[in-house]
């Protein structure tokens, strides 16, 4: 809340409507909807243009430059050529990176210098535009009085969004720097902040009772609704029912997670009530889904890429069924021309862009696909099948369509460089260059198609690659539900009672989606052997989508080795290479070798908040170590 944030919280802004404009247009603008101040909360069409303003406040994490870095966890490395991504400060345990005085290059998403509300992926920050966020929607809240002409579903509607905008982006605060003074009200100009910084338990309560009354108000799906219904076919992003509901567990269960649960009570243990509400939260949501009375289901294996990617449908915004909660796709700047060519090496594949590259020790975690995990990567394992002559053999179905490895056809057509058709990251291979190819042994495919690169030119402008990350998908849901009703109820058995499924059986529907083994009946016993498999299925499930690092933190984690590590894979081919079919080629002398390794104190659990922020009133102090 440095000087520019408090004219936020401070400053009487009345704006209009800024529409999300694309080729699959949600959310569009409306002429009659831009009005003036006078008339702003009069009727529905104007509250809502209001209103909407708060959609353009949502930064696209994965589009917020032209190379985008939004994995902070031990999960990803970045390739040597570049040093200006908030990844590499993370790994030399420099938090401070968020900010964007410290930040030359302006490519972070949390906060940069040029915000704005308007179409640019590039003016979206976390920081600025959440504090305003939460000034616009308690000002909607505060004039509430003043929408007369309008039904009760039309007033029920703008309090929700209102409501859910608040607490939401409270939330994305909370969980990265603790407790703070929760914003409930339009703060006068003309008086002295003294706010105090909250626990993070108080702060996620007020959260929560925001969600929850959101829940309450908002439909299950706008287009049934009378007013959705004059906008229909543009409200797939509009905020909902089952987007509050997902909050309120997800809020919920952070709340009740070691490291929160540590700073309120010095207890390095889940805080079984607060565990309770999310998987009440979640149990709520699941069975409306389950239930067949939303539009949200979970896609099927053979189109899973498309809940992060389109390609050849005139800029389809991805996420189809699945998706739950995600930001508009912005025009303006609005090519994956550079994000596509994050992950291929240059330049053998791509021309340009640094490169983001997945850990061996992270690939590690995707285990057999008969559902057992790898124990030890240099290891043969009787009881999983996996031989370390054959590393690539028999994997979690997931393991194919995230990862490239060594002898994957990464050229599909005609190509120049014939050599490099098949992915050669064996030890030396001529995809192993470390500036400018994989540090790791491994290329990550999850979030583009074999064909983005420079022969095939799977990323051309003409195939309208769309590259969009949701904040929240079903399949995270399910695994949240599955953590919180193990944590609550004591048991991987355990459920919330307004649910029939318990927590293994929730894990299992998302290994069932893949085509995986279902939790074996080893890992069922006790929490402590159950936990470590619902975190390497969440790891699994929800790689690279920018979950992990704050996964980690809240467990507790992020501090303590392995969790500090990243590593590469190494290896020679073994005679008798085999291009048609990868899977079956046997390597020699595979190892692991540690690229670096993270040093890091409890401090680094939270980030620092701004030094003119902490230093404008007492009340609202640095956090410890910082």
């Amino acid at each position: 809340m440095n000087k520019y944030i408090k004219t936020l919280l401070t400053a009487m802004v009345v704006a209009s409507l800024v529409g999300q404009v694309s080729c699959k247009k949600f959310l569009d603008r409306e002429p009659q909807s831009i009005v003036s101040a006078k008339d702003a909360f009069k009727n529905f069409t104007n509250f809502q243009g209001f209103t909407e303003e708060l959609y353009h406040c949502i930064p696209d994490f994965s589009n917020a430059y032209w190379t985008n870095c939004w994995n902070w966890g031990e999960d990803e490395i970045t390739s040597t050529s570049f040093d200006f991504h908030f990844v590499i400060k993370i790994d030399n345990g420099d938090f401070w990176g968020w900010q964007s005085q410290f930040d030359g290059w302006q490519a972070g998403w949390m906060d940069r210098n040029n915000t704005n509300t308007n179409d640019d992926r590039m003016t979206k920050s976390l920081w600025k535009l959440g504090w305003y966020g939460i000034r616009k929607a308690n000002m909607g809240l505060e004039n509430l009085d003043k929408l007369t002409d309008a039904t009760q579903e039309e007033k029920d509607l703008i309090k929700g969004q209102l409501l859910f905008f608040r607490g939401w982006f409270h939330f994305m605060f909370i969980q990265y720097f603790g407790g703070l003074p929760y914003i409930d009200k339009v703060l006068p100009g003309d008086e002295k902040l003294t706010l105090p910084r909250l626990k993070y338990n108080e702060c996620a309560d007020k959260a929560a009772a925001d969600f929850r009354e959101a829940a309450n108000l908002l439909p299950v799906i706008w287009d049934n609704t009378t007013a959705g219904k004059r906008t229909l076919g543009k409200n797939q992003l509009r905020i909902n029912k089952i987007m509050a509901l997902g909050y309120l567990g997800k809020n919920y269960l952070w709340a009740g997670s070691p490291l929160m649960n540590y700073v309120v009570t010095g207890n390095k243990t889940y805080n079984t009530e607060y565990c309770k509400k999310a998987a009440e939260a979640f149990g709520e949501l699941l069975q409306l889904v389950e239930g067949g009375q939303t539009e949200y289901k979970l896609v099927e294996f053979a189109k899973y890429y498309t809940n992060f990617y389109s390609t050849g449908q005139n800029w389809l915004m991805p996420g189809g069924t699945e998706a739950i909660f995600r930001g508009p796709y912005y025009g303006a700047n609005g090519t994956n021309y550079n994000t596509s060519k994050q992950y291929q090496p240059n330049p053998i594949l791509s021309p340009e862009a640094m490169k983001f590259l997945p850990t061996a020790n992270y690939v590690d975690y995707y285990g057999m696909a008969n559902g057992l995990p790898i124990k030890d990567i240099t290891q043969a394992d009787a009881e999983s099948g996996y031989d370390p002559s054959y590393p690539w053999k028999n994997r979690d179905p997931r393991f194919y369509n995230d990862i490239v490895y060594d002898g994957v056809k990464c050229v599909q057509g005609a190509t120049t460089d014939e050599g490099n058709r098949y992915a050669k990251l064996h030890t030396g291979g001529t995809y192993r260059n470390i500036s400018t190819g994989s540090r790791t042994g491994y290329l990550l495919y999850k979030f583009i198609p074999i064909t983005a690169n420079v022969f095939d030119n799977g990323w051309s402008y003409d195939r309208a690659l769309n590259i969009h990350l949701p904040y929240m998908r079903l399949a995270d849901v399910y695994l949240m539900y599955a953590e919180a009703a193990a944590q609550g109820y004591g048991a991987p058995t355990g459920k919330a009672g307004n649910y029939g499924k318990t927590a293994v059986d929730a894990v299992n529907v998302i290994r069932n989606r893949a085509g995986v083994g279902q939790v074996a009946a080893q890992f069922l016993g006790s929490l402590d052997a159950f936990m470590p498999e619902l975190r390497r299925e969440r790891a699994v499930e929800l790689s690279y989508e920018g979950h992990r690092f704050n996964d980690l933190r809240r467990w507790m984690l992020l501090i303590q080795s392995p969790y500090t590590l990243k590593k590469s894979v190494e290896f020679d081919r073994a005679p008798g290479f085999n291009a048609a079919d990868p899977k079956n080629n046997k390597v020699l002398n595979l190892r692991e070798v540690t690229i670096l390794e993270r040093k890091y104190t409890e401090k680094h659990y939270w980030f620092p908040l701004k030094n003119a922020d902490a230093n404008m009133y007492l009340e609202f102090a640095q956090n410890p170590g910082w």
